[in-house]
């Protein structure tokens, strides 16, 4: 099992490529299963959800080919998606629960084949992200649903027909698998408070390309218009906000300078702005955003956690990382998650003064952060440590990487290549 090695203290400068969303990917993914013609995806991240979601999609014969060479600059690597027969209907536990993305499939393959049988994906480390809103959902657009020995089984075998759906919280999973699922329904389908997550557009922008029809994109009100079947189609995957937010706070918290190249400063909007506030220079160019902080002490600001165009979650854990070495106090609000404060208590043995009150923590900035062994406990957490160790004094080593690996291309080549001392190492046995 891999480790990651930090020495601190490095000041980072220089330019990363953000790569293809893995959030924006794997609904993109799922699409494939809309069509019997290929669907090409471009700029397609080198990650371990990526591998777990082509297991799923190949046991429901979907063929796959990939140039597999991820040095193509902004085009990435390129996948090609062909599901001319629908081989299976039954989506696993084996592979369901290792990712709960892998629910996706379910609106596609009930649309296409009027059945789908999935596994229940359970629970995960930051909360339960129930999939109760992907079900009502499919059935307002005349499915009906039967929940057995732990699978969910949606049957329209007559096809699904067009219905109107309101979100009663936003939920982005439910929004891309209605969103899907609608496209070869009869008539139109309206959805109400989906969810406008840049990833949920995107998803929508390559739908269209396949011939759906659908209209208020990036609204909290979409409506589509069902059609027969889907085409063939090409389609990039938009840059990964997440990454970019996650190196945004490696320049800040190191007081470097980084451009980060394809970038997009709208999709991060109230985290751009929390990040000045911070003192932070922020600024849109022509390649990217660049972020840098090279004389302005930082300054502890408060965030809480909302759907886009909101704070987004998963910068929340990276974002605390920052403000444990800010001047003053930040409060730190999560109104998405329940449990999504493990990393408190691996930034506290390295010396963060972090204080939690149910869903809100307290952080009061120290003068330094001192190298430590740390547990990645999820995704976001780990890379939180990752950038905690970057302005650390001495040496931390991050356990459990495998965490990062499901969502972070070559992430310690990236920080390397800016100048931070970083690498990988194999832990023993």
């Amino acid at each position: 099992m891999d480790k990651i090695r930090v020495r601190g203290g490095n000041v980072l400068k220089g330019t990363i490529d953000i790569s293809g969303a893995k959030n924006a990917a794997l609904p993109l993914m799922t699409a494939a299963l809309l069509s019997d013609e290929t669907l090409t995806l471009s700029n397609v991240p080198h990650l371990a959800d990526i591998s777990t979601l082509l297991s799923l999609l190949a046991q429901h014969g979907v063929e796959v080919s990939m140039d597999g060479n991820a040095s193509g600059g902004h085009t990435g690597r390129v996948m090609k998606l062909t599901a001319k027969t629908i081989t299976s209907t039954t989506a696993p536990y084996d592979i369901v629960r290792k990712m709960r993305a892998s629910f996706l499939v379910m609106g596609p393959l009930v649309a296409r084949c009027g059945l789908a049988r999935v596994s229940q994906p359970g629970g995960c480390a930051i909360g339960g992200r129930p999939i109760d809103l992907h079900l009502k959902g499919l059935q307002a657009l005349g499915a009906e649903i039967e929940l057995s020995e732990g699978y969910v089984e949606a049957r329209a075998p007559k096809g699904l027909v067009g219905g109107r759906f309101v979100f009663p919280v936003v939920s982005v999973g439910a929004s891309e698998n209605l969103l899907m699922a609608a496209c070869l329904a009869k008539g139109e389908t309206e959805l109400v408070n989906v969810a406008r997550e840049p990833e949920v557009v995107d998803l929508g922008h390559c739908l269209i390309a396949m011939g759906a029809k659908i209209e208020g994109l990036g609204t909290d009100t979409v409506r589509i218009q069902g059609v027969d079947r889907l085409h063939a189609a090409q389609h990039q995957i938009v840059a990964d906000r997440i990454e970019a937010g996650t190196y945004a706070i490696a320049a800040a918290i190191t007081g470097g300078d980084i451009l980060l190249r394809h970038a997009h400063i709208d999709h991060l909007p109230v985290f751009v702005d929390k990040l000045r506030e911070a003192g932070v220079t922020i600024t849109a160019e022509a390649e990217g955003v660049r972020v840098a902080r090279t004389a302005a002490p930082l300054i502890g600001v408060d965030v809480m956690t909302e759907p886009f165009p909101g704070f987004a979650t998963d910068l929340q854990a990276q974002t605390m990382a920052l403000m444990t070495v800010a001047n003053g106090a930040a409060m730190m609000t999560e109104t998405i998650f329940e449990n999504r404060f493990m990393h408190v208590p691996e930034l506290a043995r390295m010396g963060a003064n972090v204080t939690i009150h149910g869903s809100s923590a307290l952080v009061r900035g120290v003068k330094r952060l001192t190298g430590a062994q740390v547990m990645a406990t999820d995704l976001r957490a780990s890379v939180s440590l990752v950038l905690a160790g970057l302005a650390a004094e001495g040496e931390t080593i991050v356990h459990r990487v495998y965490h990062l690996d499901r969502g972070y291309e070559r992430l310690e080549e990236k920080l390397a290549a800016c100048g931070a001392d970083v690498e990988r190492v194999r832990e023993a046995g």
